[in-house]
């Protein structure tokens, strides 16, 4: 009996500290915020979440001049087709520029990559895909600035994966 009690004490001992183990890891892992610990001074906590806010305003006009860049790009990339009917090195640039910019946009949006869809339609040809660009682009500018720095447009995130996938089809389907 004496061996009994002494095998269930040990279980229970091994189990209690198990778990102090489980939760100092759990506890360990994780990044405490500056801005909710008590003891700091009401200036310096107001401080804090002046500079977090001015901080998210810059972030919204950025987003805005990232936008306002892809429109300015889109239409010059189609007057420049329209004149010459091919792209030209310089065109090539603004192309690969404009991409970078689309896919800075969806990243600031909090979007990621939803892969190719395969069911998609392709677009007829590049002055098509060029006028829909422009389009989506100015659709992109209008409903970011629609929109606060506080929320999330599910139609400016639909927007860029669109503009994406036809910027990549220009890429790779130029003259």
């Amino acid at each position: 009996m004496l061996l009994n009690i002494s095998k269930l004490l040990f279980l229970c001992l091994f189990i209690f500290l198990g778990s102090g183990q489980m939760f100092a890891q759990d506890a360990s892992n994780s990044k405490p915020d500056p801005t909710k610990n008590m003891d700091l001074p009401d200036t310096i906590r107001e401080n804090l979440a002046k500079n977090r806010l001015k901080a998210e305003e810059e972030e919204y006009k950025e987003l805005i001049k990232r936008s306002e860049e892809a429109a300015k790009i889109s239409e010059e990339l189609t007057e420049s087709y329209n004149q010459a009917k091919k792209f030209t090195d310089d065109d090539t640039k603004k192309i690969d520029r404009l991409e970078k910019v689309v896919k800075k946009i969806r990243q600031d949006l909090g979007a990621e990559d939803d892969g190719d869809d395969e069911h998609a339609d392709k677009p007829s040809s590049l002055i098509n895909t060029l006028n829909t660009i422009k389009d989506k682009t100015s659709e992109l500018l209008k409903e970011l600035k629609e929109t606060t720095r506080y929320s999330i447009s599910v139609i400016a995130i639909e927007s860029s994966n669109t503009l994406l996938k036809l910027v990549r089809f220009i890429k790779f389907n130029k003259k």
